[in-house]
């Protein structure tokens, strides 16, 4: 036992400097991570979640941590610490009608704790990735102006660490609330670099727009679960979950100059912004919308069960609003439209009491369709709405009599389409949940 302690320890104090390389969580290069504070998977890129198709917001389970409903905390078992870990291995292919790009990459999906306070107040801690900025692309055209051909690079890089504390509450037998206090962290370079491919003169001057965007702002969502038993075999769980809105900052510190290249080396050359006795600081906002989440499960005797769960925001993610008066990269194409998902799944968990190995494992699957996750009016006027749609498939082995699991999970992904640009993923996810008794008391020494 104490070195299992000791191991989930070492593991919590390791993850304190995971944050602080969320720029290197994800290798894809994801082109539409280029908008807003990049690109968001939650909560499909976390194996307890995909595993059933992304349904979360009425599922509580004693051996694994839910942060995406806060009242789920209040399930913990009393006396137990459940330690909570899940990778991902994923390979990704971007393509259109002209060209595709294979990539492949792994990471850390998320880090958890949960333990009892009291009998009726359960704690929880965690961190995640919140969202991931990685892309580079080349687009080389010729100007008249300057009689030279100019390759645009345009490229980013970082990301945005989610770290929660959340508590539930058991209210009665049947009825658990709870809360999250999320804080979102991390730190977004983008670029654009003009290269004129003749000799560099005073009429064709590379140039480079550059903006770093640092994240630091606090969230809250609440939740509630409901259980009702139907006669003696079945359970009608239901869940509800609410982001509340708010406005709020972020600091942008920009750059926009024109330099002389030397082979690797770059030489300053005259600085466009900010101007002289202008800050090259300042504040930006970014708003959460009111985001509503809701669940309904049914339940045979922790034998079997099957979810559906919905949900709906005015917008997907954080809306961000340059606030420069000086446009760093122009107008974006990025249009704030409703977003609104469904997913559907079911579980097999298995006979706990069973003698035989194989009778003990749980099989899960669902599937999701996530409409309006992003929407891009290009300049040509064409308008884009971006849906995604996915499922998953999972495997529950049991550990130390049942009380851990280790769970393998599979999943595909697809976002985009064809005619603009479209990213199918697939995903092998391993994800363990480890329920010990540390805080019983012995009865005997």
């Amino acid at each position: 036992m104490k070195n299992t302690k000791f191991t989930i320890l070492l593991l919590l104090a390791a993850a304190l400097a995971w944050p602080h390389e969320a720029e290197a969580q994800n290798g894809f290069n994801i082109p539409f991570s280029q908008f807003g504070i990049g690109s968001s998977d939650l909560p499909y890129n976390m194996p307890s979640a995909y595993r059933m198709g992304g349904v979360v917001y009425s599922r509580s389970e004693r051996g694994s941590i839910n942060p995406f409903n806060p009242a789920s905390y209040a399930s913990v078992e009393p006396e137990s610490f459940v330690f909570d870990i899940g990778v991902n291995i994923q390979s990704s292919m971007l393509r259109n009608d002209a060209a595709s790009q294979y990539d492949a990459d792994g990471n850390v999906a998320y880090l958890m704790v949960a333990f009892p306070l009291t009998k009726w107040w359960k704690t929880s801690a965690g961190i995640l990735p919140y969202s991931s900025v990685n892309y580079e692309s080349t687009q080389t055209a010729y100007d008249a102006l300057t009689l030279s051909d100019v390759k645009t690079v345009y490229a980013g890089h970082g990301g945005v660490a989610q770290i929660y504390w959340g508590n539930g509450f058991n209210i009665g037998k049947r009825l658990s609330l709870g809360f999250n206090l999320d804080y979102l962290y991390g730190s977004i370079v983008r670029a654009i670099t003009y290269d004129f491919q003749k000799n560099d003169s005073i009429y064709t001057t590379d140039s480079r727009r550059q903006k770093n965007t640092l994240v630091s702002n606090l969230l809250l969502d609440l939740g509630v679960q409901y259980r009702q038993p139907l006669g003696e075999r079945y359970t009608l769980r239901l869940g509800a979950t609410a982001r509340l809105p708010r406005d709020m900052q972020l600091e942008d510190k920009s750059l926009v100059y024109t330099f002389h290249a030397t082979g690797t080396t770059e030489f300053l050359f005259d600085t466009i912004f900010p101007a002289p006795g202008v800050s090259d600081t300042y504040k930006s906002r970014l708003q959460q919308p009111l985001a509503v989440g809701v669940g309904l499960a049914l339940e045979r005797n922790e034998r079997w069960e099957v979810a559906l769960d919905g949900y709906y925001a005015p917008y997907s993610g954080l809306k961000y609003e340059e606030n420069a008066d000086y446009a760093i990269f122009g107008t974006s194409a990025l249009r704030y439209g409703s977003n609104f998902r469904m997913a559907l799944g079911g579980e097999w968990k298995g006979d706990k009491g069973a003698s035989s190995y194989w009778e003990r494992i749980g099989v899960s699957a669902g599937v999701y369709y996530n409409s309006g996750r992003l929407s891009l009016e290009l300049t040509d006027g064409t308008a884009y709405r971006l849906d995604e749609m996915g499922g998953g498939l999972g495997f529950a082995l049991p550990m130390r009599k049942g009380r851990s699991v280790l769970t393998l999970s599979v999943a595909y992904s697809s976002f985009g389409n064809l005619d603009l640009l479209r990213r199918d993923v697939f995903t092998v996810g391993l994800s363990i949940g480890s329920c010990e008794r540390w805080f019983a008391k012995r009865k005997y020494n």
